[in-house]
């Protein structure tokens, strides 16, 4: 960042303006703007459905012309530890969206920003998954209320890498290909869409300020950078803003960052998340311990069945 950014962040922590800056010829904005990663500041992100629209369409490189998004709340317990409770769950946050395609199709789109790496990450995605695969769904249709069983599309936001994949961005995406001549079938059936499902992934702290595509501009939002301060909830965002969706987006975070509640609401997430690290980190080195451990005591074990191998081969030969 450059010395005059420098002072102007320092100016836009105090005075919490929108700064005016001119580059290359050219004056635009630069925000504060809260920090998406955080559950309360996306939660508020989506429940704005144009906003939620345009960022599941993005996502999914498709056009949705219908959007309703349902948060699946958390309750902490209120007499208990707040604060303790919250860590084990706000970093999990889920959502459910049930989407209308231009081509009148219906699908259930998951959507879960998962903050850190837990050791029992998968087995709860996979569970997760199960639920919904098991759940039947309302949808609207012609006016009139429907239930289906609705395909299945999942969106992971992760706060960490993936080290075998160095994009930001991956979609995994179904084929249908037929076995005996290794042809792609470009027919949909019900049978399998209903029971198969593409995925996408967004690794966080990959992002790195590229705006090239539209996918990259609504992910620059996220990109881990720019902090005004040390707690991580208030950031600069440094990009023109190029059309009214990106700029309802902008607008969102910004408010978000501003709105005192919230404030209050993102400072307690993040105390959360510090006890959620304090206490994770210490399962993970008791658990890593016990496995040197056991490790060790396997090793001893084996050491002594060759040493009475070799005793018995000895015995064996005189």
């Amino acid at each position: 960042m450059t010395t005059f950014l420098k002072y102007v962040s320092i100016f836009m922590a105090i005075e919490r303006m929108i700064i005016i800056i001119f580059d290359a010829g050219q004056f635009f904005q630069v925000m504060v703007i809260a920090n998406p990663l955080s559950d309360t500041v996306f939660k508020w992100l989506m429940a704005d459905n144009r906003i939620a629209r345009f960022f599941i369409q993005t996502l999914l490189e498709e056009t949705v012309t219908e959007v309703e998004v349902k948060p699946q709340e958390l309750v902490y317990d209120k007499e208990g530890n707040s604060i303790m409770a919250a860590s084990f769950a706000i970093f999990r946050l889920d959502y459910v969206a049930t989407i209308k395609l231009a081509t009148g199709e219906y699908k259930k789109v998951l959507i879960e920003i998962q903050k850190a790496r837990n050791i029992t990450d998968i087995m709860r995605f996979r569970n997760y998954l199960g639920k919904h695969y098991m759940k039947e769904d309302e949808v609207i249709i012609d006016g009139l209320t429907t239930t289906s069983i609705l395909p299945i599309v999942t969106i992971y936001l992760l706060g960490f890498k993936l080290p075998e994949i160095d994009t930001p961005a991956v979609k995994v995406s179904r084929q249908y290909i037929n076995q005996i001549n290794h042809q792609v079938i470009t027919q949909k059936n019900e049978f399998i869409e209903k029971l198969t499902h593409d995925s996408y992934i967004v690794q966080i702290p990959r992002i790195d300020g590229k705006i090239q595509t539209s996918l990259e501009q609504v992910l620059s939002f996220f990109e881990q950078k720019y902090y005004i301060d040390d707690t991580g909830m208030l950031k600069e965002y440094p990009y023109p803003i190029v059309d009214e969706d990106m700029k309802l987006i902008a607008d969102a975070l910004h408010y978000a960052g501003l709105d005192p509640i919230k404030r209050r609401m993102i400072e307690t997430e993040n105390e959360a998340y510090r006890v959620y690290l304090a206490t994770t980190k210490e399962l993970q080195e008791k658990l890593d311990f016990e496995q040197k451990a056991r490790l060790a005591a396997e090793k001893t074990v084996q050491e002594m069945l060759n040493e009475l191998a070799e005793l018995k081969r000895k015995l064996g030969t005189t």
